[in-house]
């Protein structure tokens, strides 16, 4: 698992980094919609820097920049930023969401975040795996209160939960004026549950627009749908 991770116009290092490459991560930077031509973009919680990468390569946005709390992480997500075609766009910033809230006073026109997840009370023995899963490192109500003064007016906030999270993160929405515009509900296949859910956030109160992605039909036989979202990334797609 710490090998480099190769795409079709970017290599991610992830051997200093608790959380690996993931679907999630890939089908968050492939679903986010780029249809208000941002200038700016945020991710937060960077990890490896794969959400800027994407980002970089699909848009013409001038500043690319990212948020780390972890230091091995940090490190590593700008090793990936410079390594990349589009160094002079991406940049990643060492502190926690919280810090950079109370100091930055930019607005950012796309705000993209793979959040820490797991809410569940247990930990396990290595303690940077734990601190990018669990979400005590990054509380729902910390990402909505950040994104709702980090946004620009008519900024689009794009984020992956687990499906359990979804009304959740959508009624802390609510509170801090924050929409859901579109939602795309997750299979692994046409039989499993829906695992994740992709949902696409604005200061505009608008009808949901909403879908289903299933990832495969069998074993490693993957949808056309899926095929489509990443092929521009995934060298065998």
């Amino acid at each position: 698992m710490n090998k480099p991770f190769q795409f079709k116009e970017f290599t991610i290092s992830q051997d200093r980094c608790a959380m690996k490459i993931g679907t999630d991560s890939v089908l968050l930077g492939a679903w986010t919609s780029l249809k208000n031509n941002p200038f700016s973009v945020l991710d937060i919680g960077a990890g490896t820097g794969v959400l800027g990468l994407m980002l970089a390569q699909r848009s013409n946005a001038e500043a690319i920049e990212a948020l780390e709390i972890d230091a091995e992480a940090y490190e590593q997500c700008s090793e990936n930023f410079e390594n990349s075609p589009w160094a002079d766009r991406l940049f990643c910033y060492h502190a926690s969401l919280l810090e950079f809230v109370e100091e930055i006073e930019d607005k950012y026109d796309l705000i993209i975040c793979n959040p820490p997840f797991y809410s569940e009370d247990y930990k396990t023995d290595n303690n940077a795996r734990d601190l990018a899963r669990f979400n005590d490192a990054m509380p729902f109500e910390h990402l909505a209160y950040a994104v709702s003064q980090l946004l620009s007016e008519d900024g689009l906030f794009s984020v992956v939960v687990p499906f359990k999270e979804e009304k959740n993160l959508i009624d802390l929405g609510f509170r801090v004026g924050l929409f859901p515009n579109r939602l795309t509900q997750v299979k692994g296949n046409l039989d499993s549950e829906i695992k994740r859910s992709l949902l696409e956030f604005s200061f505009k109160e608008d009808e949901i627009k909403n879908s289903e992605l299933i990832i495969e039909t069998s074993r490693h036989k993957y949808t056309e749908d899926y095929i489509n979202l990443t092929k521009d990334f995934y060298l065998k797609m």
